[in-house]
């Protein structure tokens, strides 16, 4: 059985004078099976464990701060959905206008984070709700939009995230005959819920409908997206 013994040595110059040295200090001495253990060894062998020790949080330290630094360009997805409001800039009669009619429709959206700096979005608008009818039309007007690009975070302070984006894409509603080339200006805030959920507290738009004669149409959404992983 291993105990330990704690063993102090004080200085007494009047009975010690016959050429023993004086020491001093405080010394920790094990004894195993009534058998000294020397203490410079216990003491040099403590040294070195506690070095090690020491040594084992200063790496776990590193680690911990190097981790979140090299894992932040690893790839993750978030999907989400939209609720928007959007001038068509079209009311009838072949021409560019703005409509008395606002178009309210749903979206989604995915963003693809390859790293800070390095992201790319994807999404759909389908404004199909409050559709202006031209005098003497059975059909109202509506519109979609199917639109890819890069999305730039600006800033991001605390739980908030302003953003700009550029998206190109199609674009078709009920007064085409098919699918147009569109050009999407944007940005908008994100703000961070939880670990997986985020706020998308406005995205304004404002688009180019390569058509004859061009259409413009802008609107604004909100949203909440879910980190997927």
């Amino acid at each position: 059985m291993i105990s330990a013994e704690t063993v102090y040595d004080a200085p007494n110059s009047r009975a010690r004078k016959a050429g023993s040295e004086l020491e001093y200090g405080l010394r920790f001495c094990l004894i195993e099976d009534s058998q000294e253990v020397d203490c410079a060894v216990f003491m040099k062998r403590s040294t070195l464990a506690l070095l090690f020790v020491a040594f084992s949080f200063a790496v776990v330290s590193v680690r911990a701060q190097v981790v979140p630094a090299a894992t932040s360009h690893a790839l993750s997805v978030s999907a989400g959905a939209l609720g928007s409001m959007f001038q068509p800039d079209y009311a009838g009669e072949g021409i560019a206008q703005t409509s008395p009619n606002r178009l309210y429709g749903i979206g989604a959206y995915v963003d693809f984070r390859f790293s800070r700096w390095v992201q790319v979005e994807g999404e759909g608008h389908w404004s199909r709700f409050n559709e202006y009818y031209p005098q003497g039309s059975s059909s109202g007007i509506n519109e979609d939009t199917y639109l890819i690009g890069p999305r730039i975070p600006i800033v991001t302070f605390h739980r908030i995230t302003p953003y700009g984006k550029f998206l190109v894409g199609l674009g078709g509603g009920s007064f085409l005959t098919g699918d147009t080339f569109v050009l999407d200006y944007g940005g908008g805030v994100d703000v961070r819920l939880t670990r997986r959920f985020t706020l998308r507290a406005v995205d304004f738009e404002y688009q180019q409908w390569r058509v004859n004669p061009m259409l413009s149409p802008y609107g604004g959404s909100v949203g909440i997206s879910y980190k997927i992983f």
